[in-house]
């Protein structure tokens, strides 16, 4: 069984350098409490995602979780201003690389085709990729088709040997925190969601595809949640916003998931 996978996504947070490593040390002090020598917390695979400024000073201050990026280029290095290629973040130890967040679709116009670009540089600079899908609107209790056609976009030219270093971030746009009125999503409906996508990525990489691909949610994650999207949702980890800028209950969530992963 793979790991679950916990990603921090802290966004533009916080301001400065001193506070981005103070931040990150009190998530080292505050999950270091719930690894013991036993098999508590050996399940559970932590991602840390600073904004780009605060990558290097981060990864020295937190050494229990793997260094994430918010986004990257499609290109390695070059003219590309205000960019960052893929083999500058690989250099830094970037180990993952959330791409084709709600917000940058939204704010900055991201499309499909800059996503699946960005997909399949970050996989050729041997990164993952957190490919972040899901709708703005939902009516009824049916998964949108947007959703389907954001992966099957997604993974076009990926090759099928690649499917088990993807990850897909299931997050609709009315669960993120920061959207008026969110509320998380159901267990029930993010399993469906999950069906749905390893569905679609079997049809465009292959029956194995569907298996391989890991499928984690997103959307008002906290720690009274967090095991249920998990086990009736069946969901492989999460992207946790909000929640990951406070040491505490970013600490509080990872040890519901620790606990869950070692009952069983």
């Amino acid at each position: 069984m793979s790991k679950t996978l916990i990603i921090a996504n802290w966004k533009a947070n916080p301001k400065t350098v001193r506070r981005a490593v103070a931040l990150a040390r009190a998530v080292h002090r505050e999950i270091s409490k719930y690894l013991p020598a036993g098999k508590a917390g050996r399940n559970v695979e932590l991602v840390v995602a600073p904004p780009f400024p605060f990558l290097i000073p981060v990864k020295g201050a937190i050494r229990r979780a793997a260094l994430g990026a918010q986004n990257a280029f499609w290109e390695t290095h070059g003219p590309y201003t205000g960019e960052v290629g893929t083999a500058e973040l690989k250099n830094l130890g970037v180990r993952y690389v959330i791409l084709g967040h709600s917000e940058r679709r939204i704010n900055l116009h991201e499309t499909d085709e800059m996503v699946n670009r960005k997909v399949r540089a970050v996989l050729a600079a041997g990164m993952t990729p957190v490919i972040c899908v899901g709708e703005r609107h939902r009516e009824g209790g049916e998964i949108p088709s947007i959703v389907g056609e954001q992966v099957r976009a997604a993974l076009a030219g990926v090759k099928a040997k690649d499917a088990g270093r993807v990850v897909v971030a299931y997050e609709p746009v009315w669960a993120v925190s920061t959207q008026p009125g969110a509320h998380p999503d159901t267990p029930e409906s993010a399993f469906r969601a999950a069906v749905y996508i390893r569905k679609i990525a079997a049809a465009a990489l292959g029956r194995a595809a569907g298996t391989q691909i890991r499928v984690i949610y997103g959307g008002s994650v906290t720690d009274e949640n967090i095991a249920s999207f998990l086990h009736e949702g069946r969901m492989q980890g999460a992207l946790v916003g909000g929640a990951s800028i406070d040491a505490k209950k970013f600490a509080s969530l990872f040890r519901a998931v620790s606990r869950l992963k070692y009952r069983e």
